[in-house]
C-alpha cells in the first residue's frame, strides 16, 4: 500500500510532526530517511525489510559501502546521506560536550563516546581533555590496537596532557566485542594512569568503556 494511502496519523512524516520523533519506531524513523521505497514495498516496508535483514540499526549503519549499497532499496547518494547525518551528529554531540562541565553530565559524555566508538571493529583508546572548569578542551584517540588489545603507553599520556594544558582527563576506550565489563588489563592500566598522571597534578575523572549499546563507567563502579 502506498504511503499516500494510509490515514495521516499512520504516515511517519505527519506522525512525527504531531506527536514527535520519539513517538516513531525504528522502521518509521528509517522510512523517512529513506523517503521512497521500491516495487512491491512502501517506504515503511522497505524500512522493516532492511531491519530484519541486519538485525539492528546498529548493523544497519556500521555496514561497509559495498554491504549497504547491496541492499534493496539502497545505493551510494543514501551511504553518503547516511555518512553525512552520522557526522552531524559526532558534531553535535561535540558541540554539546564543548558547552558543559563534563564530569557534572555523565549522559553527555556517555552519549559523545557511543557515537564515537561503537561500531568500531578495531579497539582504540582516546583521552578527552578537559580544562580547570571540566569543559572539554579537545578529544584524542591515543593508541589504536587489535581487534582484542591495545597498547597504552603512561608515558605518551602524560605528554598529551601537557601538551594540551589539561587539568584533568577522561580515559575511553571501546571493546569491539560488544561486551562493555572492564577487564584486568583495563584496571591496571587505570591505575598506573592515574599513578603517573597524580605526579603532575592532572586527575582521571572517570575512564568509560563503550561495547556494543552499553558504555561502563569505572567512576560509577567505585573503581577510580
Amino acid at each position: 500500500m502506498p504511503l499516500t494511502d494510509l490515514p495521516l496519523s499512520a504516515r511517519p512524516r505527519e506522525k512525527l510532526l504531531a506527536q514527535g520523533a520519539k513517538a516513531l519506531s525504528d522502521a518509521e524513523l528509517l522510512a523517512i530517511f529513506l523517503r521512497t521505497g521500491v516495487p512491491g514495498m512502501n517506504a515503511i516496508e522497505l524500512a522493516e525489510h532492511l531491519l530484519n535483514i541486519n538485525s539492528t540499526l546498529h548493523d544497519l549503519f556500521n555496514a561497509s559501502e559495498q554491504e549497504f549499497c547491496a541492499q534493496k532499496g539502497l545505493g551510494a547518494a543514501k551511504y553518503v546521506q547516511l555518512q553525512a547525518v552520522l557526522e552531524l551528529s559526532r558534531r553535535y554531540m561535540l558541540e554539546q560536550c564543548k558547552r558543559e562541565a563534563l564530569f557534572n553530565s555523565p549522559q553527555a559524555v556517555y552519549d559523545y563516546l557511543t557515537i564515537q566508538l561503537r561500531g568500531l571493529q578495531q579497539e582504540v583508546f582516546m583521552v578527552l581533555y578537559l580544562d580547570s572548569q571540566n569543559q572539554l578542551i579537545k578529544d584524542e584517540v591515543l593508541f589504536y590496537g587489535t581487534i582484542n588489545a591495545a597498547s597504552v603507553y603512561p608515558r605518551e599520556v602524560v605528554k598529551a596532557a601537557l601538551r594540551n594544558n589539561a587539568a584533568a582527563l577522561i580515559l575511553a576506550h571501546n571493546h569491539p566485542s560488544g561486551v562493555a565489563e572492564p577487564s584486568q588489563a583495563d584496571k591496571l592500566i587505570t591505575t598506573k594512569l592515574q599513578q603517573a598522571l597524580a605526579l603532575i597534578d592532572i586527575n582521571v575523572l572517570d575512564h568509560i568503556i563503550v561495547g556494543g549499546e552499553n558504555c561502563v563507567s569505572f567512576a560509577e563502579r567505585g573503581l577510580i
